[in-house]
């Protein structure tokens, strides 16, 4: 809807905007009972379709430290969900009297957007699937401004489920844009996927090295490290080992569980996930570095380290407290940010296709394609590259036609150039292209 201010992604944020909202998250947190006449009189919904401890706990405290109310579908099962309603009827719905802003979590990548699209007032991504969860990245964001007294250069290792965790994904983008460098330290074949590897190439600039991760102690013994930077380092041209960039220090240790319920094949293959405990702790170049872990942990992060003041995991829990009610704050309009700067809008196209060519069996267009029209996002002119709007996966298609002219193009043809985005259809092979009554472009005669 026109005119709300949704937060779907932490790209909906510009740096500016980050920064007031850690002062402001600071100011509330010097004195979290002093607040409560900000958010008087407004209602939060939370709508969660998965479960979720301290993500919905926060938000609704952060929702009453304010001095407003909250209502809640902790168990989305149990609603008209289990009755066969849509998101899209259950946000306009509940958008549409029942509350002033909208917490939701969904297991459909996409879903967030989904949402912004039909409601009538802010949205929340409180994590969809696999795919991003902006606000505990900017609580994560927040406690490395707070241990740090900065974000910009800091080097942070990511360990851990790379693969499936959405919060790992949101932090590495928020983290390329303010400028600071990725350790990544996946557990073995949990690597970040394809496309966030090269979102974080394209859009931030991120140049992956490999890494030389053995000072890193037992913390990096059993994977392949990365080193990711979002300069364009001269110094890294000049580095010729051929073990890879040493690792010499970090500033901070990002450790994530095994997000086996959206692994394929459940808790399988974790034999050798990363473990962090008194031991790898003692590793040189992690004497000053803080622990964090967005929390619940399993076995990947030892109860002997609890008392270590390096760990601060508790302590970044707390402060998801403060920060939520910045960011409730600021959608809601009571919050005010000397800032008028903000990011782009998205530019997105509707896909003009009878199938969708997004490969992710679990994006929101999938899963709910009733009220989902496809859109995708152009990342390449030449070669054509796109991904879909909601859950960010490239798009899978051997053909793109021309919905004017009808005739169709490889992606690497120079002649797509010429072809407006919005014309695009995504064709998966000459016989759905015969299908849809496109023809293969004529080339000129010379």
């Amino acid at each position: 809807m026109s005119g709300v201010r949704h937060l779907v992604s932490i790209d909906d944020l510009s740096l500016p905007e980050m920064r007031e909202l850690f002062a402001f998250a600071a100011k509330f947190q010097a004195d979290m009972r002093a607040h409560s006449h900000i958010g008087r009189g407004l209602i939060s919904a939370s709508l969660f379709y998965e479960a979720s401890t301290r993500t919905r706990l926060s938000f609704e405290s952060a929702m009453l430290r304010l001095g407003g109310g909250t209502i809640t579908a902790a168990d989305m099962r149990t609603s008209s969900a289990s009755k066969g309603e849509s998101l899209a009827d259950t946000v306009r719905v509940v958008g549409g009297g029942y509350a002033d802003v909208i917490v939701l979590r969904h297991p459909s990548e996409g879903a967030a957007r989904l949402a912004a699209q039909y409601s009538s007032v802010p949205v929340i991504n409180a994590g969809d699937g696999s795919h991003e969860h902006p606000t505990q990245t900017l609580c994560d964001l927040y406690n490395l401004w707070v241990e740090r007294g900065r974000i910009e250069g800091l080097d942070v290792v990511l360990a851990g489920d790379l693969r499936y965790s959405r919060t790992i994904h949101s932090f590495a983008y928020a983290l390329a844009r303010f400028g600071a460098n990725l350790v990544c330290v996946p557990a073995p074949g949990y690597e970040l996927p394809d496309y966030v590897v090269l979102r974080l190439r394209e859009e931030f600039g991120v140049e992956p090295q490999r890494a030389d991760a053995s000072r890193l102690g037992d913390l990096a013994s059993s994977s392949d490290a990365v080193y990711l930077t979002p300069q364009k380092p001269h110094q890294l041209s000049l580095f010729t080992d051929a073990r890879g960039l040493s690792i010499e220090r970090v500033d901070a240790v990002y450790m994530t569980r095994p997000q086996t319920e959206r692994h394929p094949d459940g808790a399988r293959g974790l034999e050798n996930y990363v473990q962090l405990g008194k031991r790898s702790l003692a590793a040189e170049s992690l004497r000053d570095a803080v622990v964090m872990h967005p929390l619940p942990r399993r076995d990947e992060i030892s109860d002997d380290i609890d008392s270590d003041p390096r760990s601060i995991y508790f302590k970044q829990a707390a402060r998801g407290v403060p920060i939520r009610m910045a960011i409730l704050g600021y959608l809601l309009g009571v919050v005010k940010l000397a800032t008028d700067q903000r990011p782009p809008e998205p530019h997105f196209y509707n896909v003009p296709s009878t199938t969708n060519p997004c490969p992710n069996p679990t994006c929101i267009a999938r899963t709910e394609p009733r009220h989902v029209t496809a859109m995708f996002k152009l990342t390449s002119r030449f070669p054509l590259r796109a991904h879909c709007a909601y859950c960010s996966h490239e798009l899978k298609f051997h053909f793109v036609g021309c919905s004017t002219t009808l005739h169709y193009h490889s992606p690497e043809s120079p002649d797509l150039r010429k072809v407006r985005s919005d014309h695009f259809v995504f064709l998966r092979d000459a016989d759905e292209a015969a299908r849809l009554g496109y023809a293969p472009a004529v080339k000129p005669k010379t």
